[in-house]
Formats: structure tokens, sequence, C-alpha cells
């Protein structure tokens, strides 16, 4: 599958925003289902791609003062909202993590304690393939979508934070005005 073609998925799934990446989840999956099944392989192999280029140290860190602290799994479930904001945010963040302080969503979760996260992203494949063939997705060759835990620098680290992501840690680790 080409890139172009994985992410005109989520093009269409995201046309009506503000879609919740639940509701981009849902339409993605409702029209991967309607495919042939090694369309839909193809285009969960993609999104392995997408997470493995996005499996950065620094966006984990992004995502740990964004959503208060994450693990893998909520670090898998941050890109998952990435991703359902589409490419152009996708290729901008993972460029640059500390891009997330203009977006206004990521402001409000500073003012409110909400979280970025949305782990239904990362299972449209499997759910799709599900969908049209009663079968559970084919397993694929393990990857290595993120850094090892014990490899990453200390994210309570505060001055590291403000020398790495220093817009995510003005929002984040300052006290309100």
């Amino acid at each position: 599958m080409r890139t172009d073609d994985f992410w005109a998925v989520i093009d269409r799934a995201t046309a009506e925003r503000p879609a919740t990446p639940a509701v981009v989840a849902e339409r993605a999956v409702a029209e991967l289902a309607s495919r042939d099944p090694e369309e839909i392989v193809a285009w969960g192999r993609h999104l392995d791609k997408v997470m493995v280029a996005s499996g950065t140290e620094d966006l984990w860190a992004a995502a740990y003062l964004i959503n208060g602290g994450v693990d893998e799994a909520g670090f898998d479930a941050f890109r998952g909202w990435l991703i359902a904001h589409g490419r152009k945010a996708v290729a901008a963040v993972v460029a640059s993590p500390d891009v997330l302080a203009t977006v206004a969503s990521v402001k409000a979760v500073a003012d409110t304690g909400a979280t970025c996260s949305a782990e239904e992203v990362l299972g449209i494949a499997r759910q799709a393939y599900e969908q049209a063939t009663g079968n559970p997705f084919p397993a694929g060759e393990p990857l290595k979508i993120r850094p090892e835990v014990g490899d990453l620098w200390d994210f309570d680290n505060e001055e590291e934070m403000h020398r790495r992501l220093p817009r995510l840690a003005a929002l984040f680790l300052e006290p309100p005005d």
C-alpha cells in the first residue's frame, strides 16, 4: 500500500472535523471492512510503519508531559490520537514534538487535565479485518515501534524537559499565571 492510500483513509475519516478519534476509527473501520482482506492487511502494515517512524524518544517525552505520565501502551495510544489528526500533523510533530504546544486541543489539556489518547485508532485494521473475514488479523513480523524504557532519558527531569521541549514544558510544568 502506498503512503498516500494509507493517509487517504484517515483523511476521509476526518473529513467532517471535528471528529473524535473514536469516530475517526469507526469511519476508517467501516471503509476498510468493505475492501479486500489483503488491502486491509496492507493498511495495517502501513500503520505499523507509521508507529515505527513516530516512536521517538522526544515524542514519548511530549506524551509524558501532556498526559501526566505514560507507559508503553500510553505512548502508543497517544500516537493513535496523533494519527487521527492526519498526515500533516504526524509529520510536523515527529519532526518537532514541541510543536504540540501550539495545538489548541493540547493547550486545552494543559487547563483541563484531560488526556490525548486513542487506542481505538491502533485497532482499525484488526477490527476491519475481523468484520470483513470473521477471522483474526494475521500476525506480522514484530517491529520495534518505540525505544526501550531503560534507554529513555529521565522524563521527570524538568531541566531536561525545558531544554528539549521548551514550549510544552512552559505549558505543563510552569505554574499558571
